[in-house]
Formats: C-alpha cells, structure tokens, sequence
C-alpha cells in the first residue's frame, strides 16, 4: 500500500543506478530492513524510479516523494529539494551526494553522520579498510567507511532477521507452490534444476548446449531479464514468439516472468545449482545454501577478476580438492574464458554437486556467526553518534 502522510526523517541513503537491479536492489532491501527491523525513519533518495519500481510494483511513477512500505522513496533529480535533517546519511556504492546537501550538512549545528557503503568483497584489504575515516577536502565533515564482507572485521552480510528460518519451512509443497505461481510444473526429482541469473556478455550458448548434450536431464530457469534475448536465440525462436519453455536434447529451459525479492529467493532455494551476478544476488545465493556460480560486474582495470578470485579463496576454505578445482575452472571459464570453456567444463561442475551442496550449508551456518550487516550498521552508527 502507498501512502503519502508525512513521517519524521532520521536515516537518508542515497542510490544511484548503475548495475540495473543491484544496486537499487540493495539500497531497497537495507531500507526495510531498518525500518522493519530497528525502528528507524528511512528516506531513500534514488535516481532512476522505474528501476525500483519492478522491485517495487506499489510505487507511483507519477509521485517524486511517496510512503511505500514504512520507506519514504524520493526521486533523486538536479531540481529535488532534500533537506538535510537526518540523523545518518549513507552513501551507497561512492554514488556522492547533492552538492547543497553536503553544503547544509557542513552549516549545521549536529551534522548528520556520513557513511560510504561501499561494495562487497572477499579482498583482505577490505578488513583494515572497514570503518575508516576520510575527512572532507573542503568542509568541516568526516565521511566513514563500511564494507560489507565475510570476516568479523567487516560489516557483514545484509540479511533479514526471518529470512533463514523462512528458507528452512520452504518445503516440498512451497516448492511446488513456486513453480504453479510462475507457470511451471514441478521438476521431476531426476532432473538437476538450475537458475541462470547473469549479464549479457555471459557464455550462455556454450552453457546450454553443454546442458542439452549431457546425460543428465537439467531444467533452467531464467528469469526475465538480460539473458532472455540470448536463450531466444540459441533456441532459434522470434523475439516475440510467445513460448516461454524450449526443449533441446537433456536440456529444458523456462523463461520466468520477472520476480519480486522474495519470488528470487524461493527461485533460489527451489533450484539445485544458483548462477548470480553482481552482489545482491550473490549474497541471497549465500544464504540459501546451495552450490552457486557468481558472475562478478565486470571492470575495464579486472578489478572483477581480483573480487571474484579472493572470493573463490575464501568461500572454497574447507572443500575438497576435486570439488575446489571444479568449481574454480568453470568459473574462470564461465567469466574470463574463451567461448565454449564453461561449457565444457560443465560436466565437472555436475558431477561436484552433492559435494559442493554439503560444502554450500556447511559455508552458509558460519556465515550466520558474522551476525547482520543492518544490526552491525545500525551499531556503528550509534557509536559514533552517542
């Protein structure tokens, strides 16, 4: 429901849109979360609304400032009036903030504590980095940084309180609730069931057909989004043909009307192998426990490359080494490698999955020990504050 009464400002995070649904993905989720789950008054201030609007289908295109959900979402424009009356500002992902909005936080009596949240990795420098200071070049402001991240020197991964224990009651009859509520039927039990959640530039042809000449039946599911063009064509089927199933050899492949954020999870957690990109996905794919493939947002300077490397060496701690060798080869072939690569280390892939699943859980219950990253946030504010 959407409402427009007014409501006290305490938090402000601003958002802009780079890598399409993460980062308004992120910025909506940690909103939620602290108002639901701490109390606190949000405003989130994003520039680009029919973004978050597929996350978000009670927003109003038509409003600039609207109540959805107990968060205030105010369209972030170069005319947008936004006052500095809060108590915290984060800064999501070095997006910057309003050139007036810095200057009537530096005029302030009590200017409001800034916070950069910065982008999640596995790289060991993000620990010594978390929660540093950087004063301001010009004014009398001190802007701190916070790192999501897998250690306790971090700030941890974003989670709702519920989320876990919804994922442990999502059962047989959930799952065949999913599947009849995007349009499907069941997989059968036999099959290897699959999410394919990457960006455009992934290898997918060679993927799909490494799952259509397999011996393994796979069913894939796709979510609406940047792969659906490339799916389409390796099946050989019109842009606007209106199937939304094709069959090749081992190989079905279902096209998924777009999910809210909690359709994607049950996505996750109905499937046996997760592919995700970016971060929001990635960390949702954490916690539903099961073997995933991560597509990191590719950078001209192979930052992607580093972020995806210290990942694979912290998150394989603990695995054996058949299953780890797996796992790093279709990854680097699945990101950096020549075309075809992933595919045909595909198969290797599969036949690590129960071992990889094991290893999924067993990485997912010490996770839950770095407690939550809005509680770990909410703290640091509060400390710095009082």
């Amino acid at each position: 429901m959407v409402t427009t009464h007014p409501i006290p400002i305490t938090w402000d995070i601003f958002c802009k849109v780079v890598d399409n649904y993460g980062d308004a993905g992120v910025c909506w989720r940690l909103a939620k979360i602290l108002h639901h789950e701490h109390g606190l008054h949000v405003r989130l201030w994003i520039d680009d609304l029919s973004t978050l609007r597929a996350l978000v289908p009670a927003l109003d295109m038509a409003l600039p400032v609207q109540d959805v959900e107990g968060v205030r979402v105010c369209c972030w424009s170069e005319s947008a009036e936004v006052a500095a009356d809060a108590t915290a500002v984060i800064e999501a992902f070095g997006c910057g903030l309003p050139d007036a909005y810095v200057g009537r936080m530096a005029a302030s009596a009590l200017p409001p504590l800034w916070i950069v949240l910065e982008y999640l990795s596995a790289e060991s420098w993000v620990d010594t980095h978390h929660g540093l200071a950087s004063p301001h070049p010009q004014l009398s402001l001190t802007r701190y940084f916070f790192f999501p991240g897998f250690t306790p020197a971090t700030g941890g991964l974003l989670c709702e309180a519920d989320l876990l224990a919804r994922r442990d009651a999502f059962d047989a009859a959930s799952r065949r609730a999913f599947w009849n509520g995007v349009g499907f039927a069941v997989p059968e039990p036999s099959t290897l069931t699959v999410s394919l959640f990457a960006y455009a530039d992934a290898p997918i042809a060679g993927l799909l057909a490494a799952m259509a000449e397999g011996s393994t039946p796979v069913v894939a599911a796709v979510p609406s989004g940047q792969l659906t063009a490339a799916v389409r064509t390796f099946f050989g089927a019109a842009d606007d043909a209106s199937e939304t199933a094709w069959r090749r050899g081992a190989l079905e492949v279902r096209a998924l009307p777009f999910l809210s954020q909690t359709r994607y999870d049950e996505l996750l957690w109905s499937c046996d192998i997760n592919f995700v990109r970016g971060e929001d996905s990635l960390v949702r794919a954490l916690w539903a426990a099961r073997p995933l493939v991560w597509q990191p947002y590719r950078q001209e300077d192979g930052a992607h490359q580093r972020k995806m490397e210290a990942f694979l060496a912290h998150y394989g701690v603990g695995l054996d080494t058949a299953a780890a060798d797996a796992m790093q080869s279709f990854w680097q072939g699945w990101n950096d490698g020549p075309a075809g690569e992933a595919g045909a280390m595909w198969p290797g892939l599969c036949a690590m999955q129960g071992v990889l699943a094991s290893h999924a859980g067993r990485r997912g219950q010490e996770l839950q020990g770095l407690g939550q990253m809005s509680a770990r946030l909410v703290e640091f504010v509060r400390n710095k504050v009082e």
